[in-house]
């Protein structure tokens, strides 16, 4: 007998599907709708440490032709992803963003008291 998959693992994967999708258009608009109000990001892009919202990262996509356009090799693989309740974490690789080479990034995710939906409140990033 076939295990059914957990309905919430569905939506924390439907926003970092939306993530992926949103970073490889530069869809800010899309990215800002999965991304909590309170978010932070936080990581290491080449060898410059950035500490704060995510806001700098929708300026810095809309300052480029979308990967989408140029057909750039925009790839990202899932490591890992955990789920408790109304937390989860997701791990991804991503290479071809924009010659940064590879980028590993874990995901914090919390599920909303009203709404019952997921958002992402920080992303914590670092090239490798």
């Amino acid at each position: 007998m076939a295990n059914p998959v957990n309905p919430e693992l569905k939506k924390v994967m439907a926003v970092i599907e939306s993530y992926i999708e949103g970073t490889y258009r530069a869809d800010t608009d899309l990215l800002k709708n999965i991304f909590h109000k309170d978010a932070k990001m936080t990581g290491y892009l080449g060898g410059r440490l950035l500490v704060g919202t995510p806001e700098p990262f929708f300026e810095d996509l809309k300052a480029h032709p979308p990967m989408s356009d140029n057909k750039d090799p925009y790839q990202v693989d899932i490591r890992a992803i955990n789920l408790a309740a109304r937390i989860a974490s997701v791990v991804i690789f991503e290479s071809g963003f924009f010659g940064e080479g590879r980028i590993e990034t874990h995901f914090h995710l919390i599920k909303g008291e009203d709404s019952g939906d997921w958002k992402i409140v920080s992303k914590l990033f670092t090239t490798v």
